[in-house]
């Protein structure tokens, strides 16, 4: 049974959503009052906002937040729904959201500009990195136990890591006896894990002498004035927070970490995270070479999906729009709007989403509180920037792949 205050929670939502979006749209206006959209035509943001609002109404979402750049700049945000549905709390464009994974494509961000300041390789294996094995570090005694007794352990680097090649699965909680395993050669064939970026997080924290956490809030958040994005909690995040739930609704749980975790423990704010594209696509994170390398190909991808992520099945699908991946993001390379990188962000009440065109630095950004977030992407990314070289089969965003992974994912 749901809770009480879930009765009628759909027009709840859509009320709160459409007061907060009349505020958003009071200041987005003056930037601009259309959006621009990959086939060249425009908009208005008034238009934009009813889109959002009927689709996100239709998918019973709980909360979102929306953004949109041009030529780099932030043109127009959108927040909708509740960020607490029981104390009907509505949603903002400055609440704190957790991202899930984007914190990946952050972090890699974080790395480019260390090796770029020449404090960090992306070719040095991590074992020569590390001051011990892997198995002696208390995080990862026994989980690292078998890895460092594979001969191929010994190859693996940074750059793997970073463009998901290493030969680990996501996370060594889903092999069967939850340790980690390389399951095929370093550096040969593309396969999802969150597991490769916690390992390199412990080369970074190492190499650099402090958390992650600390690391990132100095040279990355503060100097963007990112100051609602945190790895960690903090307690000025608590008076505007958006809280987790379900697809049916129902609290999952707060945001609330208190160690910093490379593979997704960011929390920020679509607001934050349109300074953070802004200051990218301008390069006031990396040069201009840096960033090329970045984002320039490091292993083709194939796979029809991306998880499962050791799935042998293949499709045309990815190739045909050139994807593949780079440092820290997915990549696009031959679409008929020119080159994009993206990043999504999958957890339990969170579902993200960011792609940006790289010809027109045209972006968009999607965060929400509800698992049914993703039922949202699809129509939304194709209604307001024209966004149709998303490979939707590959990221299991088409209507019954999403309801699958919800039927698989339900309570008893």
């Amino acid at each position: 049974m749901l809770p009480r205050y879930a009765v009628c929670m759909k027009d709840v939502r859509f009320v709160a959503g459409s007061i907060v979006a009349a505020l958003v749209l009071m200041s987005a206006a003056q930037a601009s009052s259309v959006i621009p959209r990959l086939d060249g035509t425009t908009l208005p943001v008034t238009r934009a906002a009813a889109i959002a609002d009927a689709e996100l109404k239709a998918d019973d979402v709980m909360g979102a937040q929306i953004a949109v750049l041009d030529h780099g700049r932030v043109v127009w945000t959108h927040a909708y729904g509740l960020r607490d549905a029981k104390q009907a709390l509505p949603m903002t464009v400055d609440t704190n959201i957790w991202a899930a994974s984007i914190t990946k494509a952050v972090f890699g961000t974080f790395v480019m500009h260390l090796v770029e300041t020449h404090r960090f390789a992306l070719d040095t294996p991590i074992a020569q990195m590390l001051s011990k094995p892997l198995d002696q570090y208390a995080d990862f005694k026994e989980r690292a136990s078998d890895l460092v007794r594979d001969p191929r352990w010994a190859k693996v680097t940074p750059r793997m890591m970073l463009s998901h090649s290493s030969g680990l699965a996501n996370f060594a909680g889903l092999e069967p006896d939850h340790k980690f395993h390389l399951h095929f050669d370093p550096g040969s064939r593309f396969a999802y894990s969150g597991d490769g970026l916690n390992i390199l997080q412990l080369a970074v924290e190492e190499k650099l002498g402090a958390p992650l956490d600390i690391l990132m809030q100095r040279e990355i958040f503060a100097p963007l004035g990112m100051t609602r994005t945190g790895m960690v909690w903090r307690e000025d995040f608590r008076a505007d927070n958006a809280l987790r739930y379900d697809a049916k609704g129902r609290f999952i749980a707060a945001t609330h970490r208190d160690a910093p975790r490379a593979a997704g423990s960011m929390a920020t704010t679509v607001t934050d995270l349109g300074r953070f594209l802004a200051a990218l696509l301008d390069d006031r994170i990396l040069q201009p070479e840096m960033r090329a390398k970045m984002l320039s190909p490091q292993i083709a991808i194939h796979a029809a999906h991306q998880f499962p992520t050791l799935d042998a099945a293949t499709s045309e699908e990815g190739p045909h729009v050139g994807l593949a991946y780079g440092i820290g993001w997915g990549l696009l390379t031959k679409t008929k709007y020119g080159p994009a990188f993206f990043k999504e962000g999958h957890g339990d009440g969170a579902e993200n989403y960011l792609i940006c065109f790289q010809k027109s630095s045209l972006c968009m950004i999607l965060l929400t509180n509800s698992d049914n977030g993703e039922l949202a992407f699809r129509p939304l990314l194709e209604k307001l920037i024209g966004d149709t070289v998303t490979p939707w089969e590959w990221e299991s965003y088409t209507r019954k792949a999403i309801m699958q992974n919800e039927e698989h994912s339900a309570p008893n």
